[in-house]
């Protein structure tokens, strides 16, 4: 265990100087939570943001986000900017175990998002009147388990893609789709035809609405038990694709 915390704590000071990081995970969501806020406010209507007010629709689903920020993007791209340094193959002639690789950077991906989402939370809770979390519990379960689903397929990518160019790239386009589509930009309820369709099959949708099960107590459907089994499916390939060089 002291490896696995000496590894995170090093790759979690990595991770806060690439600027990516900074951008997506705390930055971009807030810009972008404050533009949402001021053009729908938090009134309530049936039709549009499962018959929830617009901020407390955005804010579990920001929380979300911040979370797939680091996943998809940060966690990818450091991992094959380290293959094409090097530094993973030193960490393989140093006898350090792919677990406890893979582990450091689960936990500084949940380190990181966690942060975000609080400052999140923080800010927009007092500015936009979001309503508290009808069951801390259950956010604090959902967060986690996002949380992991995110990890695993950034280890994933990480794993996969040839360089840290082609992960940045993938991984920028992916967050851009996925706030479109998955539930974190336009009403779910707007989008139609193919649009509609792709938006509820991606996981982005499916973790937004695990949060929101415990926050608005929301009807989550399978949300938990497919956000679960992404998870897993994602960590096993992970594992059995990663490169150390």
């Amino acid at each position: 265990m002291s490896l696995l915390a000496k590894m995170s704590w090093l790759e979690q000071k990595l991770f806060l100087r690439e600027p990516l990081t900074v951008l997506f995970a705390l930055a971009l969501p807030l810009v972008v939570l404050f533009v949402m806020g001021g053009v729908f406010g938090n009134e309530s209507t049936p039709e549009v943001y499962r018959g929830v007010g617009a901020m407390n629709y955005y804010v579990p689903a920001y929380v979300a986000l911040v979370t797939a920020s680091v996943g998809l993007i940060s966690l990818p791209t450091h991992i094959a900017s380290d293959r094409e340094r090097g530094v993973l193959k030193r960490y393989r002639a140093s006898g350090v175990p792919a677990w406890t690789l893979v582990g450091s950077q689960i936990v500084v991906t949940f380190i990181i998002a966690t942060v975000s989402a609080i400052v999140l939370i923080a800010v927009a809770m007092p500015t936009h009147d979001v309503v508290s979390p009808d069951s801390i519990l259950r956010v604090i379960a959902g967060f986690i388990l996002v949380a992991l689903l995110f990890a695993a397929i950034g280890v994933l990518l990480g794993a996969v893609l040839p360089s840290s160019r082609a992960a940045q790239a993938l991984g920028v386009l992916l967050w851009f789709v996925l706030l479109i589509l998955g539930g974190a930009g336009p009403p779910p309820e707007v989008l139609t035809g193919a649009m509609g369709t792709i938006g509820d099959l991606t996981v982005l949708r499916q973790a937004i609405e695990v949060i929101q099960d415990g926050w608005l107590s929301l009807d989550p459907g399978y949300s938990w038990i497919v956000v679960g089994g992404i998870t897993l499916v994602a960590g096993f390939l992970a594992i059995w694709l990663f490169r150390w060089e």
